[in-house]
């Protein structure tokens, strides 16, 4: 078996900067799994069935499979015998956040390593709750999505 990586979140939706972590990910690792977290607390936009099925359009890559996930994710990476869990940074405040969660999955299962991917420049203001906001308020987010998953939004219009 090759390495194995893990990208985890919630995708909803999912961005163009998402998928330039997943792209530049493909590269660097034999097998990607994109992992859409199952979070019964949040009230999403799109059902799960939605976005594995959105993620599975927009990702054109031989090596990168969707799954879903609930739990602990170092729990999820040792069932998936995945080595390596991926997290997207686009700013200090989200090193912060993410140098806490990677020191814990690390004491939690130091077998498994994870790995910052800097968000491309024109990414680093992007989130799916930004995308979100815009939309709803009547904002253009062209460019900032894939074509597909702004038709998508469309039809969840009321």
């Amino acid at each position: 078996m090759g390495r194995r990586a893990i990208y985890p979140g919630s995708f909803d939706p999912i961005t163009n900067g998402h998928l330039d972590i997943i792209e530049r990910s493909s590269k660097l690792f034999d097998e990607v799994i994109v992992s859409v977290l199952l979070n019964i607390d949040k009230h999403p936009m799109f059902t799960t069935d939605e976005r594995i099925e959105m993620i599975r359009e927009v990702t054109p890559w031989a090596n990168v499979r969707v799954d879903t996930f609930h739990g602990l994710l170092v729990h999820y990476a040792i069932e998936r015998q995945a080595q390596v869990i991926v997290r997207g940074i686009r700013a200090i405040s989200d090193y912060e956040y993410e140098l806490q969660m990677a020191l814990m999955n690390r004491r939690m299962e130091p077998q498994v390593e994870t790995v910052f991917l800097m968000a491309a420049e024109e990414y680093s203001y992007l989130s799916s709750r930004l995308i979100k906001e815009i939309f709803k308020l009547g904002g253009p987010i062209s460019g900032l999505v894939p074509e597909l998953v702004e038709n998508r939004m469309r039809e969840k219009q009321p």
